[in-house]
């Protein structure tokens, strides 16, 4: 395998430019500086304690491991781990490490103190799991030569190194693996809409663009509680104010996001399409996976894992034994999609 297309680094020296516009922009509005990540307050002190006393004792940092939600900061407290210890930060994530090879290629390349990021850890092959095992725990390579009877195992010695490992399903890391963070497991938390109106303020100033505090607080609230989805946000609502030469204000917001098919409580069309189908068609329910899948003709993990979870933060939607029910606050908030049915389906 082609190892540049499994792992790049990053030099939190030259703030790990790249030449894509996206890239780029990412790079922009991501912290630099500990004081500008906002929110996850548990999380920075317990890491900040963390590298100042191995600072002090003159090791590196153990290993850690971030896990949490999709866009709520993971690569980002990795980056400023690296800015703050003044390590390079190689990263790679599960999924681009498929063979044994692979892994051991990263690890032999690294440098003394430096951190391996690998992102969605929980997709990591069990064979190499096995081989991250010592690596972790010992600093080790064990490589095994030849086949069969005559297969011998052969130890090379790493570098001291800090693995930095994020995911959105924890529950899917082996208990093995997850025991050898020993610097810690973190889970991180959705954020308030007070941390929102305050990330998105700092991004916009980055962007050189100025919201006033009705046009902040209607992005926050329609974020998911999540910042990666924040500046989206602000970037599509910043591009349709300046093709129709507006101001950002509230009221451009509002259009802006509308245009996006984002309600007022952050649903999408296919949220609000399958609170829908379940009111309209089943009455509110209770109603399984598999029926709500096909009727929305849509795949049943996308239902389960991408739809239902917002929904039932928001307490529109109960997950019961029976199946998927709609509850009061959901027939509330799309009354004015269902005017003049309120008795068939109340």
């Amino acid at each position: 395998m082609n190892k540049k297309s499994s792992e790049k680094t990053i030099d939190p020296r030259h703030g790990g430019a790249s030449k894509t516009e996206d890239v780029l922009l990412e790079i922009t509005l991501r912290p630099t500086r500990w004081d500008e990540y906002i929110g996850q307050k548990h999380i920075k002190d317990n890491v900040k304690i963390l590298l100042k006393a191995a600072q002090e004792r003159g090791h590196i940092p153990e290993h850690i491991l971030f896990y949490g939600p999709p866009g709520l900061g993971k690569t980002t407290l990795a980056h400023l781990i690296a800015k703050e210890t003044g390590r390079q930060m190689k990263i790679t994530s599960g999924p681009a490490i498929e063979k044994v090879g692979d892994l051991a290629s990263i690890l032999t390349n690294l440098a003394s103190g430096d951190i391996l990021f690998i992102d969605e850890i929980h997709r990591l092959n069990k064979m190499v799991e096995e081989i991250l095992y010592p690596a972790m725990e010992s600093g080790v390579l064990d490589i095994i030569i030849g086949k069969g009877p005559s297969a011998r195992t052969i130890q090379l010695d790493l570098p001291p190194f800090t693995l930095i490992a994020a995911t959105t399903r924890v529950a899917l890391i082996s208990a093995p693996l997850r025991s050898r963070f020993s610097g810690g497991v973190f889970r991180l938390e959705f954020y308030s809409d007070e941390e929102i109106s305050k990330i998105v303020e700092r991004s916009s100033k980055l962007l050189e663009t100025k919201l006033d505090a009705g046009a902040l607080g209607e992005i926050a609230k329609r974020s998911r509680f999540t910042p990666r989805t924040a500046n989206y946000f602000l970037k599509r609502v910043r591009d349709f104010a300046q093709v129709n030469r507006r101001d950002l204000d509230k009221k451009t917001v509002r259009e802006a996001l509308d245009m996006l098919a984002i309600d007022e409580i952050g649903l999408n069309s296919s949220d609000r399409k399958f609170l829908e189908i379940l009111i309209e068609k089943f009455n509110g329910g209770p109603v399984g996976l598999k029926t709500m899948a096909a009727a929305m003709s849509e795949e049943e993990a996308t239902v389960e894992e991408v739809i239902e979870p917002y929904l039932i933060q928001l307490g529109l939607l109960e997950r019961t034994a029976r199946g998927r029910v709609a509850t009061k606050k959901a027939y509330e908030h799309l009354e004015f999609e269902f005017k003049g049915k309120q008795d068939k389906l109340l």
